[in-house]
């Protein structure tokens, strides 16, 4: 099976989860009606988005209906698998992440034009990006502030005009100090021009600002992102694929086995190329404002209470993935301390499905009366280990009624 959501909701019991996804929905209703009402209410609700993904027949093919372990599943291609086929402004590379399709498809079937879309597990920002292009508002937890000054730049984006102003002022010719062993990646020219910009970031958008200039935030995320990568729109040398950084160890590996040094790169015209391709499509929607944080995902207070009509959220994946190490050279030039950010790196069933429940038990708190969430998961150790299955145990107790697995 491919991946899957599992599905959740609250004052009602409904037979129907989703194994990629989870849809949740609060026991308290918004507003001073009887318990039978609410519950009338929510149940057509979700019947009829039940409905929605029963019929659903967009790329040509019926979903099919089956039930496994107690746990019933609906199966279907729900939205395109194809590259490159959302808007422009997500090309932004981070490890497992998400296409967007995946929050589109639930925001827009589950949500209306200005209320709160969550994620718990930013990542790049896939999410609350896409929010704000349906014009929902953006919410969004990472324990990683790198994901922050991905996404909320995004959010505002500047002119091509004002970033080319902007980095025509950057002290270029500068005297820097230079970490010497990234010269495994980068041109000596390259590598002092890179320290410049680094440090004039930090003096013009200091880490701690969270309402920094928005011109000078756009360059830093875009910096962000060419840091490394396969072709010349990146500042390194060849290098393995745009949403991981190998250690210095094995770039010099690299090089020696490819007989490869780090050419002279054009760091302006690349951050305009990159700047333009990103904004290829149009700027962003009029949306509300966002509310960005970087905290645990099971203990983020900076996200308002019932502020969220949806959650569509992917977790880290038992050990599979290793968050830390793929985004150190990102941390070093945002001026982010890696060894300090907590990311969980959970072994066992057991562990990941208490961490699930931590989330969970946060969500509940930060979606509104009837909300909804998307819990997306995979295989993982070659299929013997079913994700939506620990999350659906996980779920159990909170107030929550589980509606249906989507694969």
């Amino acid at each position: 099976m491919s991946d899957s959501d599992t599905i959740f909701d609250l004052p009602y019991v409904h037979p129907v989860a989703a194994r990629a996804l989870a849809h949740f929905d609060n026991l308290f209703p918004e507003e001073p009606i009887s318990p039978e009402r609410s519950v009338e209410r929510k149940l057509k609700a979700d019947l009829d988005f039940l409905d929605q993904v029963r019929q659903f027949s967009e790329f040509g093919s019926k979903t099919v209906e089956m039930e496994a372990e107690g746990l019933p599943y609906m199966v279907n291609e729900f939205w395109t698998a194809g590259q490159r086929q959302a808007h422009s402004i997500h090309e932004v590379s981070y490890r497992a992440c998400f296409k967007p399709q995946l929050p589109e498809f639930f925001i827009s079937r589950l949500t209306n034009v200005g209320e709160g879309v969550h994620d718990p597990f930013m990542g790049r920002g896939t999410t609350p990006v896409q929010a704000a292009l349906m014009g929902r508002r953006p919410l969004a937890n990472d324990i990683n502030p790198l994901s922050v000054l991905l996404t909320r730049p995004r959010l505002n984006p500047p002119s091509l005009n004002a970033i080319a102003a902007k980095l025509a002022i950057v002290p270029w010719e500068r005297n820097v100090s230079v970490r010497e062993d990234l010269l495994a990646f980068y041109h000596p020219v390259t590598l002092r021009q890179l320290t410049v910009l680094k440090e004039w970031l930090e003096e013009n958008a200091p880490l701690e600002d969270s309402n920094p200039d928005q011109v000078v935030d756009w360059i830093r995320m875009v910096a962000i992102n060419r840091l490394t990568g396969h072709s010349p729109g990146f500042f390194s040398v060849y290098t393995l694929p745009p949403n991981q950084a190998v250690s210095v160890v094995s770039q010099l590996k690299i090089n020696a086995k490819r007989n490869q040094s780090p050419p002279p790169r054009d760091i302006i015209k690349i951050i305009l190329k990159k700047s333009r391709t990103l904004l290829s499509n149009g700027t962003m929607a009029p949306h509300p404002e966002g509310c960005l944080s970087a905290a645990p995902a099971s203990d983020s207070p900076t996200i308002p209470t019932g502020s969220a009509a949806l959650v569509v959220t992917s977790p880290p994946f038992l050990d599979v993935v290793q968050y830390a190490d793929d985004n150190w050279l990102r941390c070093w030039f945002a001026g982010i301390d890696a060894k300090s950010i907590k990311i969980g790196m959970h072994k066992t069933e057991a562990a990941w499905s208490e961490m699930v429940r931590g989330v969970l038990t946060e969500q509940a708190r930060i979606v509104r009366p009837g909300g909804h969430i998307a819990f997306e998961v995979g295989e993982v150790r070659g299929g013997k280990v079913l994700l939506e299955r620990l999350v659906w145990s996980a779920a159990e107790g909170l107030p929550f009624h589980k509606l249906g697995v989507s694969v």
